[in-house]
């Protein structure tokens, strides 16, 4: 096993920019969609038509603005925003009315949901106090509201089960994991292709010959291709914990998911090889399927917007779904180790069964 192991990490250490450029497209990818993709402000442009088009414009941009972090309404030209929105440069456009709205768009896109539920909030809320208010100004009633707002008699906390802060889900957080554990499952597969080449070649057939055994050549094989992963990810999680000051919740549980998570994807990688049989259909397969894991197991997305039973069945059958969610378990939400349990063994038991069923095919290709 150990001279095994031994020649595949001499391979890497004379040529180490594989591993290198892995662990820094870990932490680009995660800075570029992480910081900028899910944190900036959505921008939404609105327009009104008719002889008071301003002073529509300008009321409702008023209200849609007011205590609104996230999302930006800005007046534009009909012209111009009804172009942006046909051209695909923007999701929606809205157009503004005395008492009503309409939403101009060309995508079903899940953030134009969200978009419609904030403007038909300050509608409504307009026309209630309209109602209330009759014939006079909203404003002076509006403001009235405010101020008896400031000292309610009744407020209302929000708190987790376990009685603390409520957690906001971290969508910077989760592409981290994501995107460390999508780029290892790379190095992991190339690495347990070795085998494969292996066979090709006729080193296999060579050390049957010697006095390394058979079980001890795939022991030196996979076992440096989970030290390697491992290494990659582990590397990635103390950059960004200890240099770039990032909270990825208590590093022990975290690398010990990423262990688990390791292991089953050296025997997914291993049941792939054991299909393949040789390393250029593996290069071909391979590549092709990882990409699509993280896509159908919501890892790109924030939780509840994948649920397509068929995809979510298929998520199942791979590991990064239940190793995302344990560690976004562990970071946001304190989860201890009793708590993930579930999706460890679950990726435990995916280990278990592809490893045998690869092996299995690997060797009976060759009888």
């Amino acid at each position: 096993m150990y001279p095994v192991f031994y020649a595949q990490f001499l391979k890497d250490k004379r040529k180490p920019l594989l591993i290198l450029t892995f662990i820094g497209l870990s932490i680009l990818a995660t800075l570029i969609f992480g910081n900028s993709a899910w944190q900036t402000n959505t921008t939404v442009a609105v327009f009104a038509t008719g002889p008071n088009a301003e002073e529509i414009e300008q009321k409702w941009v008023k209200l849609l603005n007011k205590d609104n972090e996230n999302t930006e309404y800005v007046i534009s030209e009909e012209g111009e925003a009804r172009e942006q929105v046909r051209e695909g440069k923007r999701d929606i456009a809205i157009l503004l009315m005395e008492q009503d709205y309409r939403l101009i768009t060309a995508s079903d896109m899940p953030n134009i949901q969200l978009i419609e539920q904030e403007v038909h909030k300050v509608f409504t809320e307009e026309a209630q106090l309209q109602a209330i208010a009759g014939s006079a100004d909203t404003a002076e009633l509006r403001e009235e509201i405010d101020r008896y707002l400031e000292k309610p008699p009744l407020t209302v906390k929000i708190k987790s089960v376990n009685g603390g802060e409520l957690t906001s889900h971290n969508m910077g957080t989760q592409l981290l994991f994501g995107f460390t554990l999508f780029i290892a499952m790379f190095t992991i597969g190339f690495k347990v292709n070795g085998i494969n080449a292996d066979k090709v070649s006729g080193v296999w057939n060579r050390l049957n010959l010697s006095p390394v055994s058979k079980t001890n050549m795939y022991t030196g094989h996979l076992l440096y291709s989970f030290f390697i992963g491992f290494f990659q990810m582990a590397a990635v999680f103390l950059i960004f914990e200890y240099v770039m000051n990032y909270e990825i919740g208590p590093l022990s549980l975290i690398l010990t998911i990423a262990a688990v998570f390791t292991l089953s994807s050296v025997s997914l990688a291993m049941l792939v090889a054991g299909f393949t049989k040789t390393p250029e259909k593996f290069n071909m397969v391979y590549p092709s399927v990882i990409p699509i894991i993280p896509i159908i197991s919501g890892v790109y997305v924030p939780p509840g917007v994948m649920d397509n039973p068929v995809f979510t069945f298929i998520a199942d059958l791979f590991p990064m779904g239940y190793a995302v969610e344990a560690m976004m378990d562990a970071a946001l939400f304190g989860a201890d180790w009793s708590e993930i349990m579930l999706p460890v063994s679950l990726m435990l038991l995916i280990a278990v069964i592809y490893m045998g069923i690869g092996i299995n095919l690997g060797e009976r290709s060759r009888r």
